[in-house]
């Protein structure tokens, strides 16, 4: 039904523009912002999302070992087609871990076996895998294997051993996205289109809603490792 295709340069361009809309379809369930596609700043934070995705396909360096590897999981009838991907940072200083920020899978293609076959061969290279997930993703990635180790914000942090990785991964800066052009416009074209207090009020919702994640994995993760609750 697919096949797995390991990368460790930029796909050609009709792959990329496939990952970067399956990013940009998926933001609600892999960004570390998820905001509620009600609040208005939901398609500032999904051109964001895919541009950071994007600055990460450009540092690919076609090293085997470089710091972004990406994982394809291509339709057998159709191999041009993306059913879903797994981009991971390998750690230069841990050559055992990973972190993995981004794992989607086409809506329709869920639950046939795709995430956990990107996620095993993930684990082939980098055998000690970490990824940081709001509390509702937690009991999926616990059927793959992982195991709760901390909250991490609005998140949970998971890893794939029973200890964190001393390595280090280059996380890709957002400030500059958060200040360049397009994303000024974009902004100016949702102030214009709803006004300044349904904007201040957006940002409100989002301050709060992070906050209920942040709770959330709080309480998760007690709930799992009830003897740190206590310390």
């Amino acid at each position: 039904m697919f096949t797995l295709s390991h990368l460790s340069s930029p796909p050609p361009e009709s792959l990329t523009n496939q990952v970067l809309q399956m990013v940009v379809d998926n933001f609600g369930d892999i960004s570390s912002m998820p905001l509620l596609p009600s609040n208005p700043l939901y398609p500032l934070y999904q051109y964001v999302i895919g541009y950071e995705v994007h600055l990460y396909l450009q540092a690919m360096n076609d090293e085997a070992e470089g710091p972004v590897q990406l994982l394809l999981a291509l339709d057998d009838e159709d191999p041009a087609r993306v059913l879903g991907f797994a981009l991971y940072l390998p750690s230069p200083d841990d050559t055992a871990a990973c972190t993995l920020p981004y794992l989607a899978v086409q809506a329709e293609y869920r639950g046939k076996g795709i995430g956990r076959a990107l996620l095993q061969r993930v684990l082939m290279h980098r055998p000690h895998l970490e990824l940081a997930c709001v509390a509702s993703k937690v009991p999926l990635f616990e059927t793959l294997g992982l195991q709760v180790m901390a909250a991490q914000g609005s998140q949970v942090l998971m890893s794939s051993r029973d200890y964190r990785s001393n390595g280090m991964v280059a996380i890709t800066d957002l400030k500059p996205v958060f200040a360049s052009t397009e994303v000024r416009q974009i902004h100016a074209y949702l102030l214009k289109q709803h006004g300044q207090r349904a904007m201040q009020q957006a940002e409100k919702q989002r301050d709060a809603h992070l906050d209920a994640l942040a709770i959330d994995a709080k309480q998760l993760v007690d709930e799992r490792l009830p003897s740190r609750a206590l310390h």
